[in-house]
């Protein structure tokens, strides 16, 4: 039996396939002192030698449980611990239904002003792959189509608000990892952790998915987490289909043969800097990771010894 990489490297071998950060980026995580969060924090804080980036930590309270001010004082000293800079900002949520949505909407906005502080190019947040299984079942129960299921990529751009100009992308380090592999690295690690007690309410259909849904639909299909992740990623690369030019319009010509349409539809779903599809006419289709495009040249010529 193999067993799953420790989430160090998991989360290195994440941030460099899926390309999230780079060396000199600043990057901001979000800290709620949560397991998530915090094994995140501790990760990244980790991995700043062998990527280069700078990193700072923020939290938010949202004001509605006394606890939240103490459960920060924790992260800000485990921060401190760490060497990293950590800063909160407290928020009030205005009346109105689906407090976790507003919740979330608030949150996103405060985290981007911080990132605007602090020059953070990214905002890190701790989903992990059973959030993201979580969300897409949450997704289909509220009947959406298969766009809204294409759901928590690695990286993504933040949601726009009104009230700040910069919009930093977001991206998720643990989008790979399973919660219990989380769970096991704070363990391994003595990482102190806060639980939030709304993460056992069953008022929220997340929290049923989560302890009632989901451990169902693992006793009839162990791999049914990694199915749903594969399933959003699949419609996430349908979603995002890469811009057509004249020249990439005249390389899908139904007239290629099949093996070349086929290979031209794996370029885009994979995305590999490193592949290259021969096409008629000497040209020659790569994928551009900087435009996020197919991009279609003129095939080098090799010079004659």
């Amino acid at each position: 039996m193999t067993h799953p990489p420790a989430l160090l490297t998991l989360t290195a071998r994440t941030l460099r396939e899926a390309r999230l950060f780079a060396r000199g980026d600043g990057v901001l995580v979000a800290v709620s002192g949560g397991p998530d969060s915090m094994a995140l924090l501790h990760v990244l804080a980790r991995l700043r030698d062998e990527v280069g980036h700078t990193l700072v930590a923020h939290g938010v309270d949202h004001g509605l449980r006394e606890a939240a001010v103490r459960e920060l004082d924790i992260a800000a000293d485990f921060a401190r611990s760490l060497d990293v800079p950590f800063a909160r900002t407290t928020v009030t949520l205005a009346r109105g239904g689906n407090l976790q949505a507003r919740a979330r909407t608030v949150r996103y906005e405060a985290l981007r002003v911080a990132a605007a502080a602090s020059n953070a190019s990214v905002i890190a947040t701790a989903h992990h792959r059973d959030d993201r299984a979580e969300t897409v079942l949450l997704r289909l129960l509220r009947g959406s189509g298969p766009g809204g299921l294409a759901v928590l990529p690695p990286r993504q751009a933040a949601p726009q608000a009104p009230a700040s100009g910069f919009v930093p992308e977001l991206v998720r380090p643990f989008i790979h990892a399973s919660r219990a592999a989380i769970d096991a690295h704070v363990s391994r690690h003595a990482i102190p952790f806060s639980a939030d007690p709304s993460n056992l309410d069953p008022r929220f259909l997340r929290t049923r998915v989560r302890h009632e849904l989901l451990p169902l639909l693992r006793a009839l299909s162990p791999a049914i987490d990694d199915h749903l992740c594969a399933l959003a990623d699949q419609l996430g690369q349908l979603a995002v289909a890469p811009p057509v030019s004249e020249k990439e319009a005249h390389a899908a010509d139904p007239s290629l043969p099949r093996a070349s349409r086929h290979a031209l539809e794996l370029l885009a779903r994979n995305r590999s800097p490193r592949a290259r599809v021969a096409l008629k006419n000497g040209l020659v289709a790569r994928w551009d990771p900087l435009s996020g495009r197919v991009a279609v040249e003129a095939a080098a010529t090799r010079k004659r010894k």
